[in-house]
């Protein structure tokens, strides 16, 4: 085999081993830090709670996406990324850019007050979706 046809062999094999590795799903969150601090001073459990809701909702609601589906196949290999908004008008400014780039996603409101606590994505490759999010910081 000439020498330039086996290199062209041996990085076809690569990329195809490369397409043929499983792609990794993540499901991200963000969450309002300014709950944590005062004047409203929640505990972390409340916090907690409000990203669970938000993320079991986004999964509900589009648990028929193959996304979802194949993200909910290997429960011990779930991945979450949870990440911080400062304030609830940064959150809900992220929902409306969400929904005009038809991301899927779950703005969880907290009754009675209607407060928006936490966005949930549905499972998502990051690079669909790194763009909208690279401003927030992992939540602390």
């Amino acid at each position: 085999m000439h020498r330039g046809a086996r290199q062209a062999s041996l990085l076809g094999r690569k990329m195809a081993a490369l397409d043929a590795q499983p792609q990794i799903l993540v499901q991200y969150l963000v969450l309002r830090k300014d709950l944590s601090q005062p004047p409203f001073s929640w505990p972390a459990g409340a916090l907690v709670a409000q990203a669970c809701h938000a993320a079991t909702a986004a999964l509900h609601i589009h648990r028929d996406h193959p996304h979802t589906v194949a993200y909910l196949q290997e429960l011990g290999r779930m991945r979450k990324v949870v990440l911080e908004a400062p304030d609830e008008t940064t959150l809900k400014e992220l929902a409306e850019t969400l929904q005009q780039k038809n991301i899927d996603h779950m703005l969880w409101l907290e009754q009675p007050e209607n407060m928006a606590t936490c966005i949930a994505l549905r499972p998502y490759l990051k690079e669909e979706v790194n763009q909208y999010l690279k401003k927030f910081r992992l939540f602390k």
